[in-house]
C-alpha cells in the first residue's frame, strides 16, 4: 500500500495557498492553516487567490496542525517568529517567506533556529509567482539546508514535473538572495518609474548581484548561489514582472509617490519595505559596502528623493568591475 505524505501549510495567503495546491498535485495530504476566519468561511476558493478551487485533499483549518511530515512557514517574514513560536513540530520546518527580521536582524533560518533548536530546517526559494505556481505552468525553484542530501529528500516531497525543485547546501546564500531580490525590485520599480530606462534599470539589477555576491561572502555564504535560482532568477522576475508587489511599490516611489501611501495601496505586503533597513544594517555591521540597498533605504525612509537617488549613485567612482 501507498503511503501517503502528510504536508502542513502555515498561512494561507497567495503563496501559501500555492504552496498547498502544489503539495497536493505532489500527493500529500494536505492542511492549510488559516488565520484570517474569512479565508475559512470562502469555501474552496482562498480570498488572496480568487479562481483557484482547492481539491478535497486539501483541509484548511484555524487550528494549528500538530503532525504532518513536512511543515512549510508561508507567512509574512514579519510574523514568522510569533506564528512559528505557536507550533509544536515533530517534522521538519520550512521557511517560505523572504526577508530579514527587523527587530533582530535575523534571516528566516536564524530565527526558526532560536525557535526549534533541535529540529530539521530549510528553507524554499526562488523565482515564482504564486498565481502561476498554483496554475501549474512551469516553474523552478531551490531548497536549501545544511546537508545536501537531507534538502534533496525535502525537496522530493514537493517536485513534481512542472515545478522542478532543486537542493541546495547553502542556506545562507538562498535565504540573501530571496531577501535582497525585493530590495532591488523596489530600485528596478523606482528606475522606470522616473523613466531613467531599461539601460538604467539593467545597468541597477547587474551591480546589485555585485555588492549582493559580496555580502554573501562577507555571512559564510556561496557566491555562486546568486547566480542561481534563489539569486539571478528571482531578481529576474522580481525586478521586471508587474506582479511583483515591491517592483510596484518602487514604480509609484519612482513616479513620486511617497513610500507609506504606496506601500498602503498595494494588496498584501512588500516585504522589502521592511527588508531594506535591515540588510543596510546587515551590511553595515559586516563591513559591506552595498550602495544600492543603502540608497532604496534612504528613499524609503523619505531622507531623499528620487533625482537625489539617482545622482547618488551615478556620482559613485567607476573601478574595476569585479573588484
Amino acid at each position: 500500500m501507498t503511503h501517503t505524505k502528510r504536508i502542513a501549510v502555515i498561512g494561507a495567503g497567495a503563496w501559501g495557498t500555492a504552496l498547498a495546491l502544489q503539495a497536493a498535485r505532489a500527493g500529500a495530504h494536505v492542511t492549510l492553516w488559516a488565520r484570517n476566519p474569512a479565508a475559512l468561511s470562502a469555501g474552496r476558493v482562498m480570498p488572496r487567490l480568487p479562481g483557484f478551487a482547492l481539491p478535497e485533499t486539501i483541509t484548511v483549518t484555524d487550528t494549528l496542525p500538530r503532525q504532518a511530515e513536512l511543515m512549510l512557514l508561508a507567512c509574512p517574514m514579519q510574523h514568522l517568529r510569533a506564528v512559528a513560536s505557536a507550533l509544536h513540530p515533530c517534522a521538519p520546518v520550512i521557511a517560505c517567506c523572504k526577508g530579514i527580521e527587523q527587530a533582530t536582524g535575523l534571516m528566516p533560518l536564524q530565527v526558526l533556529g532560536e525557535v526549534f533548536p533541535h529540529s530539521v530546517l530549510g528553507v524554499l526559494s526562488g523565482p515564482n509567482f504564486a498565481h502561476e505556481v498554483a496554475a501549474d505552468l512551469p516553474a523552478a525553484a531551490v531548497l536549501a539546508s545544511a546537508e545536501r542530501a537531507q534538502a534533496r529528500r525535502l525537496a522530493d516531497l514537493l517536485t513534481t514535473p512542472a515545478f522542478r525543485l532543486y537542493a541546495s547546501d547553502d542556506p545562507t546564500g538562498v535565504q540573501l538572495g530571496g531577501a535582497a531580490k525585493n530590495v532591488v525590485a523596489i530600485a528596478a520599480g523606482a528606475t522606470m518609474g522616473a523613466k531613467l530606462g531599461e539601460n538604467a534599470r539593467a545597468g541597477l539589477i547587474t551591480r546589485a548581484i555585485a555588492e549582493l555576491a559580496r555580502l554573501s561572502h562577507a555571512l559564510g555564504g556561496k557566491v555562486e548561489t546568486l547566480s542561481g535560482l534563489a539569486g539571478i532568477g528571482d531578481l529576474l522576475l522580481t525586478c521586471t514582472g508587474a506582479a511583483s508587489r515591491n517592483y510596484r511599490l518602487g514604480l509609484a516611489v519612482g513616479q513620486g509617490m511617497p513610500a507609506h501611501a504606496a506601500a498602503a495601496a498595494l494588496e498584501g505586503v512588500a516585504e522589502g519595505m521592511a527588508t531594506a533597513p535591515a540588510l543596510h544594517r546587515l551590511a553595515q555591521a559586516h563591513g559591506v559596502s552595498t550602495p544600492v540597498i543603502a540608497t532604496v533605504t534612504s528613499l524609503l525612509a523619505g531622507e531623499i528623493d528620487m533625482a537625489q537617488a539617482a545622482t547618488t549613485l551615478l556620482a559613485r567612482p567607476v573601478g574595476h568591475e569585479f573588484a
